[in-house]
């Protein structure tokens, strides 16, 4: 019996699609953002001494008290915002849950979500499951900055949700303080909320604030805030996140929550509460740690014939292939992995309409010097 999909527009996700590419011809993949390198040993010890002292058994739905509370004291150090642990906090199976939940949580069918394209994959299906229709609103190709009165004029009566995400994925550009004054006298008196995306909270460069919207008053009362444990921490497959939100938000959120993953990887909320508490320079150092990375591979494409684009935030590096190649940028990405062995991932999936003749791909540069060079060694080559 052959079923009518509620998500006629959805394939395999062209991460899951290039990474498989990347295993059949054994390719650098520098396409899927995932790091190469382990994850801190402070957290791998007590996430161990967690499952030794016996917590093994359902987490608490909300997060475990230790964890929400270091994340509160954490949103307090790093952006003055206080959060209470018990009403404000939701642990969940990584960033991606936590967007679905606050989607869910308050956009009914027929309303609307404006989507800042390019957009990250998750935040479209999430919508139309909702029943609800996306709103797409494309940022400058160049800068990727936000054209706030095209964001004006897309809203409607209808309108519910807006969708931010800084730093951005996948173009690395970060909102500023004049982009959320401007969002937040946008949203003022109306009944839109604000689904503001931030899992590359901590990774930012050359000195720039990261502008959460717990920062923002006005914006926090109407906001879910979403976060990401695995980028923080290297560790993407445990799928940690959380979110954080008003109470009247957090309750409905956690009614989602409760009926989609109810609880999440019980060892780990321990394991990161005890790296926010002992080892908090890991959070305020990987900032510093990621610029290291970002230079010195920047400097490396630059033997090549590839133009760099700027990178503000973020563990992506977006390039432009027009010196190289007339192909777009799927047909690109193919031959680039099959013929030449680097993969990389296609800026076209991440919007509704692309724009004509654009033509860059994103590189991950969260991996080992190892890795990277082998991959610069066949990019010079192009």
């Amino acid at each position: 019996m052959q079923p009518q999909t509620k998500l006629p527009k959805v394939g395999t996700t062209i991460f899951s699609v290039m990474s498989q590419l990347a295993a059949e011809h054994g390719a650098v993949n520098l396409g899927q953002g995932f790091p190469d390198f382990p994850a801190p040993q402070r957290l791998l010890d007590a996430t161990s001494a967690a499952m030794n002292a016996g917590h093994n058994q359902y987490a608490p739905m909300q997060g475990v008290p230790v964890l929400r509370q270091a994340i509160a004291a954490k949103a307090l150090e790093c952006y003055g915002a206080v959060v209470d642990a018990d009403t404000e906090i939701t642990v969940t199976s990584g960033g991606t849950e936590a967007i679905f939940n606050a989607i869910h949580a308050v956009v009914r069918p027929g309303e609307e979500v404006i989507v800042l394209d390019p957009a990250y994959d998750c935040y479209v299906p999430a919508i139309d499951l909702a029943g609800a229709r996306s709103v797409h609103v494309a940022l400058d190709p160049v800068t990727f900055a936000v054209p706030w009165e095209a964001v004006r004029a897309a809203i409607t009566p209808a309108t519910r949700m807006i969708i931010v995400n800084t730093p951005h994925n996948p173009s690395g550009a970060m909102l500023g303080a004049a982009d959320m004054q401007t969002l937040s006298d946008l949203l003022a008196g109306t009944d839109i909320y604000l689904l503001a995306d931030e899992v590359y909270e901590h990774i930012i460069y050359d000195g720039a604030r990261h502008e959460s919207a717990l920062r923002w008053p006005a914006l926090r009362e109407r906001a879910f805030v979403v976060s990401s444990f695995g980028k923080t921490y290297h560790c993407t497959g445990w799928k940690l996140g959380y979110a954080i939100a008003p109470p009247a938000l957090t309750v409905e959120f956690r009614k989602v929550h409760q009926y989609n993953t109810f609880t999440s990887f019980g060892p780990a909320q321990y394991g990161f509460a005890a790296m926010i508490n002992e080892q908090p320079e890991h959070h305020r150092e990987l900032g510093a740690f990621y610029q290291a990375k970002r230079d010195a591979f920047r400097a490396q494409l630059a033997q090549t014939r590839f133009k760099l684009l700027d990178v503000a935030g973020g563990y992506f590096q977006l390039v432009d292939y027009s010196a190289i190649s007339d192909l777009d940028d799927m047909a690109f990405c193919r031959w680039l992995t099959i013929e030449k062995g680097v993969t990389a991932i296609p800026l076209s999936p991440f919007y509704a309409e692309p724009p004509a003749g654009q033509r860059l791909i994103r590189l991950c540069f969260a991996k080992n010097q190892a890795t990277v060079d082998a991959a610069i060694a066949r990019l010079r080559e192009l």
